[in-house]
């Protein structure tokens, strides 16, 4: 069982890797790696008080998985951002990989996303606003990407107070 302490920090190279795709034999792992992400989420949301997603290489699992809960538990296995809007705007986004830092970015007010259920069903889903930009953040995990790696500029950081 992961906890907190194997949540990977700003700086771990893994951070920066590609994840690899899930693929249907790994099906009966995606359970027990989902418990560890909620697990961990939990944690950062009792320690900070915030926390909606969480993506699997957070914690050194290169794998193409996403965890959100905000009214209920949903699971992301490979998912594909398939339709984004040309609209964006502006946003303060912080990361679990390092809590007390936020980081001004630009986000699309609208994605469209396909996706793999727990039970390796395609799925669609529409995201937009506070959401899509919740998405688009723990997309970018498995491309390797980190909203410091997306600052607007050289000012667009800022503590946690």
């Amino acid at each position: 069982m992961k906890t907190v302490n194997d949540l990977l920090v700003l700086g771990n190279p893994i951070l920066y890797e590609i994840s690899e795709e899930i693929l249907p034999e790994e099906l009966p792992l995606v359970e027990n790696w989902v418990k560890d992400l909620h697990e961990v989420m939990e944690d950062i949301r009792a320690r900070y008080n915030f926390g909606r997603a969480i993506a699997a290489p957070q914690l050194g699992n290169m794998k193409r998985l996403i965890y959100m809960n905000i009214t209920k538990p949903m699971v992301f296995i490979n998912p594909k951002i398939i339709n984004k809007s040309k609209e964006m705007f502006e946003v303060w986004d912080d990361c679990m990989c390092f809590p007390n830092l936020f980081v001004k970015v630009m986000r699309h007010n609208t994605i469209e996303i396909e996706y793999l259920d727990e039970n390796w069903k395609t799925q669609n889903a529409v995201f937009e606003n506070d959401l899509s930009e919740l998405f688009q953040h723990e997309f970018d995990h498995l491309e390797g990407i980190l909203c410091t790696m997306r600052a607007i500029d050289s000012k667009s950081f800022r503590w946690r107070i």
